[in-house]
């Protein structure tokens, strides 16, 4: 699946998951991935929240040391890094009705233990849930944050210290992220560019100016552009910057199909925009991914080579071979076929179990197809058909070879004065 992030209010970590589940990912995989950890002093809700009269899933994290209604003060070295500053007049809703999971050991000592990049590693390590492609996620984000932190302060990744409560809000919520962006089998993430507010951030250190300096550094030296618009307040968390630099390509997309929308509440209201991150899932029309398997073949027979061209053709776009020397100055074959992402798999099977290949060499592809559609002629009780392409203002006309040689067997004829004559039948009936 592809995905599209719309970021015109910023992103956060908590936005990400609300979105996520919002477009269905599975709210029972994110708690035992966050269960699976070990950690505690957290509750977890789960509901809808207004933000300017749209709906939208609100996904928290209350720590136990927070009283509610105070300034949380979430700082991992220097700003804060969650949202959760305004919870007092920002829900309109009591927090204590929606715990759909809690984890109440009253660990109140917490506020002061400091974890740094190493002990965050052990953590997601350590869980026995998260398959290792969650894991690697889950710390490249995190390591981007320790970078951008280092910098920040002057001082090495592994001094960083993210403070007892931002480091439970972040490990999960850049786990959750990761969880559910494999739940949902996402191949392909296109972001927005990223809308930032201006002024001022009140963090543990004093006052910053936003982006706040995790942020800024996480976007310096990357292909994400910054827009700075007129809304007082902080929009981009380094979380919700990390996972932006993480998993963006620096492709663009401009044209898409929307197949499902999931939106993620923050918890600040601002004053010119709406405190929401929209995930989309999309088709690309424009581009649907193509393979290109190669193998080299120097010992299996013509007749084999026939049958497993016959076979790739049953699941593959288009399949050839290439006459080439190999080592030794060998005569051997190049098997090429070119098929749709989802069906690699039963092309390797093919050639895997009909021939002597041990390996196959896989180039992702782009194409560039020209519009066509096929236009059939009754002739004589024979059906003739015809392509007719397009390009730019242009049209070609090219008649198929099947019914050039079936009007040629009809008639008696060459195929050259088959597809000769196709051609007239075509201009008298369209072009006069």
């Amino acid at each position: 699946m592809d995905l599209y992030f719309e970021m015109y209010s910023g992103i956060a970590g908590d936005m990400t998951i609300g979105a996520l589940l919002d477009l269905g990912a599975s709210k029972e995989k994110l708690i035992e991935a966050i269960d699976s950890l070990g950690i505690d002093g957290y509750k977890l809700v789960f509901d809808r929240s207004l933000k300017n009269g749209i709906d939208a899933y609100n996904f928290d994290v209350i720590l136990e040391n927070d009283n509610h209604g105070e300034n949380h003060d979430h700082s991992h070295e220097g700003h804060d890094h969650h949202k959760h500053e305004d919870h007092d007049h920002d829900h309109s809703h009591d927090h204590h009705h929606h715990h759909d999971h809690d984890h109440d050991h009253h660990h109140h000592s917490h506020s002061h233990v400091h974890r740094n990049i190493s002990d965050i590693e052990k953590i997601i390590k350590g869980s026995d849930v998260l398959s290792e492609k969650v894991k690697k996620d889950a710390l490249g984000v995190f390591d981007i944050i320790g970078e951008a932190e280092a910098k920040a302060h002057g001082i090495d990744k592994n001094e960083v210290h993210f403070h007892e409560v931002g480091a439970i809000d972040s490990i999960i919520d850049i786990v959750g992220v990761t969880v559910l962006l494999e739940d949902l089998g996402v191949e392909n993430i296109y972001f927005s560019k990223l809308f930032e507010g201006c002024g001022m951030q009140k963090c543990a250190h004093g006052y910053m100016p936003i982006p706040v300096p995790a942020v800024a550094n996480i976007l310096k030296d990357s292909n994400i552009s910054l827009n700075i618009i007129d809304d007082y307040g902080e929009h981009v968390t380094p979380t919700g910057a990390a996972i932006v630099k993480y998993f963006s390509t620096g492709e663009d997309i401009k044209e898409f199909a929307i197949k499902k929308i999931g939106l993620g509440a923050g918890n600040k209201d601002f004053e010119k925009s709406t405190n929401v991150l929209r995930v989309m899932e999309i088709e690309n029309p424009k581009k649907k991914s193509l393979i290109l398997a190669e193998t080299n073949i120097d010992d299996t027979t013509g007749e084999v080579l026939g049958f497993v061209m016959d076979k790739l053709m049953e699941v593959a776009r288009d399949s050839f071979y290439t006459p080439i020397f190999m080592k030794k100055n060998r005569p051997a074959y190049k098997l090429s076929v070119l098929c749709d992402k989802e069906r690699i798999e039963e092309v390797e099977d093919i050639i895997f179990s009909n021939t002597t290949s041990i390996g196959i060499r896989k180039i992702e592809v782009d194409r560039s197809i020209l519009d066509r559609q096929m236009i059939s002629i009754e002739y004589k009780g024979l059906k003739l058909f015809f392509k007719k392409v397009y390009h730019k203002d242009s049209s070609y006309i090219y008649p198929e070879y099947q019914s050039a040689k079936d009007l040629a067997e009809k008639e008696n004829i060459s195929i050259k004065k088959a597809f000769e004559k196709m051609r007239l039948i075509y201009g008298e009936k369209y072009e006069n």
